[in-house]
C-alpha cells in the first residue's frame, strides 16, 4: 500500500499542502489552551472541586451552571502541564524511532493518538462528575498525537532542494498557527453544537490523516538534498551497470564528480553523467567516516550546553503565558479585587473570552512570520560556494568567495538574535497593566512562538554535523519541555498567595531570560575563537571567525 519514493516525490506538492492543513488543524492545538479551557469549565470539568464559599466565577453558558474556582483551574492546568510536556518531551524518541523507520510509522501513529484523545473527550463530557479524569490521558495523546504529526512533517521539506529552509518554516508556521484551532472550535460551540459532538465529529476527521499518509506517504525516510539528488536517484533506481554499480552508488560516483568539477552542491534540478570507479567512490567514503565527529563532542560543546538553558527558559516563558494569559488578562480587569460584584464578574468573563479569541485568531499569522524566519536562514545560500579549494585563492585577488557553512552559521545567528529581541519585548508589554497593549504582546508571543524553534535548528544545522541534528534536537526538545514543568508551581503560586498578581513570575522570568543568553555569549566566546573547537564541531576554515564577529555585533 505504501508508494515508492519516485511516486511520493510526483505527490510531493499534495504531500505539503496537506501536510500543512494538517498541522493547522491537528498537531499542537494543545497551545490554544486559554479556549480549551474555557469549554471544559462550562461542561464542568472538575467542578465538583468548587464550593459556593470558594468560588470565583460561573460559567453563563452551561445549563445548569457550573461553579468554577481556583481549585478547578489549578487541576485543569496540571492536565495542561502534562500534555504540553509530552508535546515537547517526546521529540527524542520519535527522532529515534524516526530515523529507524521513516516518518510513515510515526505519522499513523500519531493520527491514531490524536482521533482517540478527541474520543476521550467526547465521552468524559458525558459525565463530567464522574469521567473527569479522563481529560488527563485525553490531553496528554492530544500532545503526543500533535507532535507525531508535526515531526514526521519536517523530513518532507528534503523534497524541495534550495526552499527546504522555507518549506521548513512554513511546516513550524502550520505547527504554530495550529493554536488558532480551539478558538475556531469555542466558535462553533458558542453558536449551539454540543461539545461531545465536535470532538466526534474531529476525532472522524483525525482518521482522514491516517487514510491520506496509509496512500501517500512512502516507507522510505525522505533523504536530504545534499545527500541525494531525488531526480538522479529515481532514473537510476533500476539501473544495472557490468561493473557492478546501480542505484545509490551510481548517483554517489555522479555526485562526486560533479562537485569536483563545479564545487556547487547537488541541487534536485542539477544532474551529471560523469563517472569516476568504485574505488575512488570508497576511498571517499572511508575519509568521510575518518573524519566523523563523535556525538560526545557535540553534546559538550558550550554552544549547545548554554542553547539548552537559553531555549528551556525561552519554552517556560512561553508556556507560562499561555497557561496564565486568562488570569492575567482577568487581574487587569478587575485590578486584584477580592470582593468582586456581579457586573465586575460579567465584565471579567467577557473580556477574558474575548481577548481569548483575539489571541486565538492571531495565532494564524504564523504562516506569514515563519516563511520570515525561513527567508533570514535562507539569506544569499544560493551564491556559495562548499568548500574552500586552491582556485578560491586566486579568486580572492578580486572576488572573495563566500562559503555556504559560514553563510548558513551567520544567517542563523541573525535569525537567533531577532527572536530574542521580540522574546525581551514581549516580557516587557505582557507586564504593564493595560488591556489595549496587550494585542502587541499577543502578536510578539506569536511571533517568538514560530521564529525561536526555526532559529534554533538552524544554529544547529550550521554548526553540527547532520547525522547529530536529530539527537540534538531532539534533546534539547527535552529539556525545553522539564523546564516548562515548571509553569505548573509558578501558575499555583500567582493564584494562590499572589492572588492573581502577574507581575513577579512574569518579572522573574523576564530577567532569566534577558540574562541567560547574554551569558552564554560571554562564556562561549572564548571557545568559539579557537580554531580547533571549530574544526571539532565541522565548521569550515574561517567559521570561528566569523562566530566571534557575530557574538561580538
Amino acid at each position: 500500500m505504501a508508494p515508492t519514493l519516485e511516486e511520493a516525490y510526483r505527490r510531493r506538492w499534495w504531500m505539503a499542502c496537506t501536510a500543512v492543513l494538517e498541522n493547522l488543524f491537528f498537531s499542537a492545538v494543545l497551545l490554544g489552551w486559554s479556549s480549551l479551557l474555557i469549554m471544559l469549565k462550562n461542561e464542568g470539568f472538575y467542578s465538583s472541586m468548587c464550593s459556593a464559599e470558594n468560588t470565583t466565577n460561573t460559567s453563563q453558558d452551561a445549563q445548569p451552571p457550573w461553579l468554577s474556582c481556583n481549585q478547578q483551574e489549578e487541576m485543569l492546568n496540571l492536565g495542561f502541564t502534562i500534555g504540553s510536556f509530552v508535546l515537547s518531551a517526546t521529540t527524542l524518541p520519535l527522532g529515534v524511532l524516526m530515523d529507524r523507520f521513516g516518518p510513515r510509522p510515526v505519522r499513523l501513529i500519531g493520527s491514531a493518538c490524536f482521533a482517540a484523545s478527541c474520543t476521550l473527550m467526547a465521552l468524559a463530557s458525558w459525565d463530567t462528575k464522574v469521567l473527569s479524569p479522563l481529560i488527563f490521558l485525553a490531553l496528554s495523546l492530544n500532545g503526543f498525537g500533535g507532535i507525531c504529526l508535526t515531526f514526521s512533517s519536517l523530513t518532507l521539506p528534503n523534497m524541495f532542494g534550495n526552499l527546504r529552509s522555507t518549506f521548513m518554516a512554513l511546516m513550524i508556521g502550520s505547527y504554530a498557527s495550529s493554536a488558532i484551532t480551539y478558538p475556531g472550535i469555542k466558535l462553533i460551540y458558542d453558536a449551539g453544537v454540543s461539545f461531545m459532538i465536535i470532538m466526534f465529529t474531529w476525532s472522524s476527521l483525525a482518521c482522514l490523516i491516517f487514510l491520506n499518509c496509509a496512500f501517500n506517504w512512502p516507507s522510505e525516510a525522505f533523504p536530504s538534498p545534499e545527500e541525494v539528488n531525488y531526480k538522479e536517484k529515481i532514473k537510476l533506481r533500476g539501473l544495472a551497470l557490468d561493473h557492478k554499480v546501480t542505484g545509490d552508488r551510481f548517483y554517489t560516483y555522479v555526485t562526486t564528480v560533479g562537485q569536483r568539477l563545479s564545487q556547487k552542491a547537488p541541487s534536485l534540478e542539477e544532474g551529471t553523467d560523469s563517472f569516476i570507479s568504485s574505488q575512488d567512490v570508497r576511498d571517499t567514503s572511508e575519509k568521510s567516516a575518518e573524519k566523523s565527529v563523535p556525538l560526545r563532542k557535540s553534546l559538550c560543546s558550550p554552544i549547545f550546553l548554554w542553547s539548552l538553558l537559553t531555549m528551556g527558559m525561552t519554552q517556560l516563558r512561553i508556556i507560562f503565558y499561555m497557561a496564565a494569559m486568562n488570569k492575567m488578562l482577568e487581574y487587569i480587569v478587575s485590578g486584584g479585587q477580592e470582593h468582586e460584584t456581579d457586573d465586575l464578574k460579567q465584565r471579567v468573563t467577557e473580556t477574558v473570552e474575548f481577548y481569548s479569541s483575539v489571541f486565538g485568531a492571531m495565532q494564524l499569522s504564523c504562516l506569514l512570520t515563519c516563511p520570515l524566519i525561513g527567508y533570514v536562514m535562507d539569506w544569499r545560500i544560493k551564491d556559495c560556494v562548499d568548500t574552500p579549494t586552491a582556485r578560491d585563492g586566486v579568486a580572492t585577488k578580486s572576488v572573495r568567495p563566500r562559503y555556504r557553512k559560514i553563510q548558513k552559521l551567520t544567517n542563523a545567528i541573525n535569525a537567533f538574535t531577532l527572536t530574542n529581541l521580540l522574546l525581551v519585548g514581549f516580557g516587557i508589554t505582557c507586564l504593564i497593566n493595560n488591556l489595549h497593549l496587550q494585542f502587541l504582546t499577543f502578536v510578539l508571543h506569536t511571533m517568538v512562538r514560530g521564529f525561536y524553534h526555526s532559529a534554533c535548528g538552524g544554529l544547529y544545522a550550521a554548526v553540527y554535523p547532520s547525522n547529530h541534528f536529530g539527537t540534538l534536537t531532539g534533546l534539547q526538545s527535552l529539556i525545553s519541555a522539564v523546564f516548562a514543568l515548571l509553569q505548573q508551581p509558578l501558575f499555583m503560586a500567582m493564584v494562590g498567595p499572589l492572588k492573581g498578581e502577574p507581575f513577579w513570575p512574569g518579572g522573574t522570568l523576564e530577567v532569566s531570560n534577558q540574562g541567560v543568553p547574554k551569558l552564554a555569549v560571554h562564556q562561549t566566546r572564548p571557545q568559539i575563537r579557537q580554531p580547533t573547537e571549530s574544526a571539532s564541531l565541522g565548521l569550515g576554515p574561517g567559521s570561528s571567525q566569523v562566530i566571534c564577529t557575530v557574538a561580538q555585533s
